[in-house]
């Protein structure tokens, strides 16, 4: 919740020892620039982390070292503004666009075209604005350091990018001063979608009585009322101070050595600078001597009855100790595990079964990345008057646990959960070695130690012992929240006018603006967007960037080993994986022909197997169960392909998926089990309460999720997969969820409900199985063995095939919600993986995203992003755009997108970087569990390890008269779907150009 990731859009040693690990100092090479601190090896992590400072300018290196080429560097900022205005935000923008060697106009987006990375963003938190990418490739990586170096500490902040990235005044004809005068900038839309979004909101007012006197009483991302108020100057001047080497911390990870980077750091950087005398840090908050009730508005564009559809949200929130402090972290975070972390926690448990709100709040937990940490609890769907009810209900909760103690189990499942949490090897959307700098950051940010913040198994031994003792649980509560006075209960209540309110407010000023402009003031408006535009179309000499070519990437991908057994009649695929002493287990179902009203009901199954109860306890004792045993329970989904070459017909598979430390695998195991085979579907309450929680979650991420919910409504008809996503996963689902809602509030539908998913459960538990289990080597055969023993053949009659029914159909879709930014999709039915002209439908994606969609939905229209994507599985192609203040022109930019596809002369060196685009998305690499699994369901749907290869050949070998050639085939304007999510404000829009109303 408190960072805002872009769009824009180490750990082999050379030891004089061999391969020795030591923490001797004269064991680590480094740069004579950089003063080695200490090193620290982190056995349950497998690396070393190596500290050094510069001796000059004070700059810190962490480095983690590791025996993993996807090398990882980071550069942090300490930015702490003390305002609204979005300067650090709007600065993070503003530094990607040129620096002194690299004077272009998009160097950042330009190297994304140009590279093999595996990661490349920006961030801005509360308090520090990160630069971070990763790649598995050496030249590569250097390219991408040398560029990223050069642009944070030597950036050129053009006025004119500040306008384009920022915020600005433009007339809507930008010629005419008789036009309207409007706000415009990437920034001030981007932050009017984000602050759309009740959770944003919530969290953002909660941290302004919370933080009253530090940084985090601003939001660091820009509320857009306040951001037309930051000047160029201002943008300027926070530069100077905050992008220094002396206010920077670097961090990288992977095989390169530390010496490597230093050199570099020095030779580019922090040779050129002097130490900074001025020292910027978070001050600490000013304490409250008692706890604070305040109530705030968001807007809701709806008109349901408050009082039959509570919309209010309820939060309670205490600030703590520091973050840097590991003790005091842990302690935190035990205790908030123990309080929320699931149904078997007792204040989590009360406000699931509470009537004073619906749902317990997406905020509850502890924040620990700001200096000092908060802890949150909450109720979202809640009566406006009822905060004095849920504030006694919260210390009731606490003061039964200091009275009667808390069950032992419990305490040893959340110190199970911390522990395995600590030993797993991620690397989902973030590269593991990203995750792990991250989970350092705001240490090194606090100037804490890293080492010990990276290194918990002492305190967590310590945490063993210490909870033994029973008084250390009700101590904890009393001196974190009992007995604490900085407390705040906010209450955030819906209003229907707000959003109405303000935009007629932020029409008057503008209006106000411009009746005080006179005729030089007018034209210097229209001067700045004719430059800007002017400048928008120029084509930079990118040659003054390095870059990587086709023969730089890697001849062979990785193949997963992948090793099938079948003993008494069980089939089990295993992987030999480092999993750091881990395992992993999925049951993989066939799933078999359902019919319609069956179908609909999978994605909630898959929830209420996870969160019922099974083997005759309930679900309270059974999560704890699940915490006991495995790492965050038992997970449940679905997985869908098209075949190869047809996408009209559709296989899929149901996963029941868990982890656990090795040490319990058989109870894991037997866990997932006695899931499958003994689930209860009589916890009707339990039932209600998860079909409250998944529609507010839906609701709520309609801001987040918008560009992808929009894609999915209108290719919703294009295939029958599709169509099953926009139903599970998309915009139609929030329709249905609603209704089922109101279905199973009596007893008969509840009933008939349940009768519904005995037979789907029926169907399930019949169909064919096998497993994937992913582990260390030495360990898998008695995990084979354990798995054959637990999982005894049953045998079931044979089952029919999942099938559904074929549609090509075309839609024309507009849904309505609380927003007031736009997110508009168009949509082309085309062909499937198989088909030879995939893989020039992917790289088209990436020419179109880069060489003009980027230009004309973001830089020119003001869109936070915006592109184009090829969805094999379901065959479709989809123009996009994200957080848009604009809907129709959006539109026939799209088109405009075919026109420039179809008349233009496009350069080997577009194709070349659209061909690199597809290359490293394909090799991005993943954590072992994720690889595994992915090439497991790969091979199960037709896509082996040669597919794969033929189809990595086949992008290499793309021309461009394959791409223009797709133009004529499939992307005829006028059999385009379309879909927008939108407000209010652009109903009329839509009704005009056709589209059917859908209200959310």
């Amino acid at each position: 919740m408190d960072v805002q990731p872009d769009i824009l859009y180490t750990i082999v040693l050379e030891l004089k020892n061999g391969n020795a690990m030591s923490n001797q100092s004269d064991t680590i090479e480094h740069h004579s620039a950089f003063e080695w601190i200490k090193t620290e090896p982190v056995d349950t992590l497998n690396l070393q982390l190596q500290i050094f400072q510069h001796k000059n300018t004070g700059a810190m290196h962490y480095h983690l070292a590791a025996d993993n080429p996807e090398n990882v560097f980071l550069v942090a900022l300490r930015t702490v503004p003390q305002d609204s205005t979005g300067v650090a935000h709007i600065l993070e923008h503003t530094v990607l666009c040129g620096s002194e060697r690299y004077p272009v106009r998009d160097p950042f987006f330009m190297m994304i075209r140009r590279s093999l990375n595996t990661f490349m963003n920006a961030f801005t938190s509360t308090d520090w604005t990160a630069y971070p990418f990763a790649s598995q490739n050496k030249k590569d990586f250097n390219n991408l350091l040398d560029v990223y170096l050069d642009a944070v500490f030597f950036s050129r902040l053009h006025e004119l990018d500040f306008a384009q990235e920022g915020h600005r005044l433009e007339f809507t004809n930008i010629d005419d001063p008789d036009s309207e005068l409007q706000y415009k900038g990437v920034v001030y839309n981007e932050m009017k979608g984000a602050m759309s979004a009740p959770s944003s909101i919530l969290w953002h007012t909660l941290c302004k009585y919370l933080f009253p006197s530090n940084t985090y009483h601003y939001n660091s991302g820009g509320e857009p009322e306040e951001i037309p108020d930051l000047t160029y100057k201002q943008l300027q001047a926070f530069y100077r101070i905050h992008y220094h080497p002396s206010n920077a911390v670097f961090m990288t990870y992977g095989d390169i050595p530390a010496h490597e980077h230093q050199q570099k750091f020095e030779q580019q950087v922090l040779q050129r600078f002097q130490h900074l005398d001025t020292q910027i840090a978070v001050a600490d908050v000013k304490r409250y001597y008692a706890p604070i009730r305040v109530e705030e508005y968001y807007p809701l564009d709806s008109h349901d009855d408050p009082q039959e559809t509570p919309k209010t949200h309820l939060i309670i929130g205490w600030l703590l100790g520091t973050s840097v402090d590991l003790e005091q972290k842990m302690k935190a975070e035990l205790l908030s595990s123990l309080l929320l972390t699931s149904s078997a926690a007792p204040l989590r448990l009360a406000l699931e079964t509470t009537d004073l709100g619906q749902a317990p709040s997406s905020l509850c937990g502890l924040e620990d990345s700001n200096k000092e940490m908060s802890f949150v609890c909450g109720l979202e769907g809640a009566q406006a008057d009822k905060a004095g009810d849920f504030e006694q209900l919260v210390e009731a909760v606490l003061q039964t646990i200091i009275e009667k103690g808390i069950d032992q189990k419990l305490l040893d499942a959340t110190l199970h959960q911390l522990e395995l949490h600590q030993r797993e090897i991620g690397g989902g959307s973030y590269p593991y070695g990203l995750e792990l700098i991250l989970s350092g950051l705001s240490t090194a940010i606090h100037r804490g130690d890293v080492a010990q913040a990276m290194n918990v198994d002492r305190v967590l031994h310590e945490l063993g012992e210490e909870i033994k003792s029973p008084d250390f649980v009700p101590n904890l509560i009393r001196e974190l929240l009992l007995e604490n006075p900085h407390r705040v209960t906010l209450t955030l209540k819906p209003d229907n006018s707000l959003s109405a309110r303000r935009k007629a407010a932020e029409q008057s000023r503008l209006e106000q603006l411009k009746q005080q402009l006179n005729d030089a003031q007018k034209q210097q408006i229209i001067n700045q967007s004719l430059a800007l535009q002017q400048r928008q179309q120029e084509q930079d000499d990118d040659s003054i960037l390095p870059k990587v070519t086709l023969a730089d990437i890697p001849p062979d991908i990785k193949k997963i080993p992948l090793n099938r057994h079948e003993a008494q009649e069980i089939c089990i695929t295993d992987s030999a994986q480092g999993t750091n002493g881990l395992v992993y287990l999925q049951m993989v179902i066939d799933l078999p022909s359902l019919p319609e009203h069956l179908l609909a009901l999978l994605p909630l199954y898959a929830s209420f197997l996870s969160e019922l109860g099974c083997d005759g306890k309930s679900y309270i004792e059974t999560q704890l169960w699940q915490n006991l045993v495995s790492g965050n329970g038992i997970t449940a989904y679905c997985n869908y392909n098209g075949e190869l070459n047809d996408e009209q017909k559709v296989r899929g598979i149901f996963i029941l998926s868990s982890k656990a430390l090795r040490r319990n695998y058989d109870k894991m195991a037997q866990l997932m089990q006695k899931t499958l085979h003994t689930i209860r579907f009589d916890e009707t309450d339990k039932i209600r309460e998860i079909v409250t929680r998944k529609r507010i979650k839906k609701e709520q991420s309609i801001t987040a999720s918008g560009h992808h919910l929009a894609m999915l409504a209108s290719g919703s008809e294009m295939s029958p997969l599709a169509q099953l996503e926009h139903r599970h996963r998309g915009l139609q689902s929030i329709l249905e969820i609603r209704a089922l809602e109101q279905q199973i509030k009596d007893a008969e539908g509840m009933a008939q409900f349940v009768q519904h998913l005995q037979d789907l459960h029926f169907l399930i538990r019949q169909a064919p199985a096998q497993f994937l289990l992913v582990g260390e080597e030495q360990f898998l055969g008695d995990y084979r063995r354990q798995t054959t023993e637990i999982f005894a053949p049953v045998s079931m009659p044979a089952l029919s095939a999942y099938t559904l029914t074929p549609i090509r159909n075309q839609v024309k879709q507009a849904w309505i919600t609380s927003t007031e930014v736009n997110f508009c999709a168009k949509s082309y039915p085309v062909v499937p993986i198989g088909h030879p002209h995939a893989p020039a439908l992917q790289v088209l994606a990436k020419l179109l995203s880069h060489g003009f969609l980027h230009r004309v939905i973001r830089e020119q229209g003001g869109a936070y992003g915006g592109g184009a994507t090829y969805s094999s599985h379901t065959a479709g192609f989809h123009f996009y755009s994200y957080r848009d203040p604009r809907v129709k022109e959006t539109l026939d930019d799209f088109d405009a997108a075919i026109y420039w596809l179809k008349n233009n002369q496009h350069t080997a060196q577009a194709l070349e970087e659209a061909i690199l685009g597809v290359i490293s998305a394909l090799d991005k690499p993943g954590s072992p569990i994720s690889e595994v699994s992915s090439a497991f369901v790969r091979e199960y749907f037709g896509r082996t390890h040669a597919h794969r290869e033929q189809y990595r050949r086949q992008v290499i070998a793309v021309t461009i008269e394959d791409l223009q050639q797709l133009a004529d085939i499939y992307f005829n304007p006028q059999l385009a779907s379309m879909a927008v999510v939108t407000g209010n404000s652009a109903r009329l829009i839509c009704e005009q150009a056709g589209m059917q109303i859908f209200s959310l």
